[in-house]
């Protein structure tokens, strides 16, 4: 008896060194996945493993639980976290999550996709803002930033527009208060009322005084002749 184990064990011994040898090892199919010295068959697409196959029983599956998901057959005991479209970094939801497929996110409204990957957004980037004296040439869209140019001379914006406005032209009867840059616009206005009435005191003041002045110096100068 003793000898039949230890032949036994030589035989087993010698099959394992055999398959070594040989390069054999257990190679499963594509709709199975290794556990141990067993294929089991995979779980579909939208489940997850519950318990591993044995040589009694197949794989027992279960569905993904709720903001959870998995695309393809598997044969992991967990299912994969929805993802979620954060609206912080300018992203919104386009497709909700299923048990089969994940979340499908896009751009917010002012935002542009400098991500993606399979149709689905993963970073994305506020539209450029245009400064003081250029105009947006081209808009953003949800996949391209805006785009700025330069006012040319005699127009302004103030960057929130899509061409640069001609500097207003003021009428006969008004002055200009402000000259026009390129971002803002020229400022026309009557003359201020108590401004031009302290300009013509001043005025007749200064001239009164300057008659004055003269007259006195022409008295001075008579005297000293004298």
């Amino acid at each position: 008896m003793r000898f039949g184990r230890q032949q036994w064990s030589t035989a087993s011994l010698l099959i394992l060194m055999v398959k070594v040898i040989s390069g054999h090892t257990l190679k499963c199919q594509p709709a199975e996945y290794q556990i141990r010295d067993e294929c089991c068959p995979l779980c579909p697409a939208g489940s997850r493993v519950k318990t591993d196959c044995k040589v009694d029983r197949s794989t027992s599956c279960l569905p993904c639980l709720s903001g959870t998901y998995m695309d393809h057959p598997t044969g992991l005991k967990k299912c994969l976290i929805c993802t979620n479209c954060d609206k912080g970094s300018g992203l919104k939801t386009k497709k909700p999550c299923t048990i089969t497929s994940d979340t499908v996110c896009e751009p917010l409204e002012g935002f542009y996709c400098a991500k993606s990957s399979d149709n689905d957004c993963d970073v994305a980037k506020k539209h450029r803002s245009c400064e003081p004296g250029q105009y947006i040439s081209k808009k953003g869209t949800a996949s391209s930033d805006s785009e700025c140019s330069d006012c040319s001379d005699g127009t302004f914006s103030d960057g929130s527009f899509t061409s640069c406005r001609p500097h207003t032209q003021c009428e006969s009867d008004l002055q200009v208060l402000r000259q026009g840059t390129a971002s803002a616009d020229a400022e026309c206005g009557e003359e201020d009322l108590k401004k031009k009435t302290i300009w013509i005191i001043l005025s007749v003041v200064v001239f009164l005084a300057l008659i004055v002045c003269t007259v006195f110096f022409v008295r001075w100068k008579r005297k000293r002749k004298r």
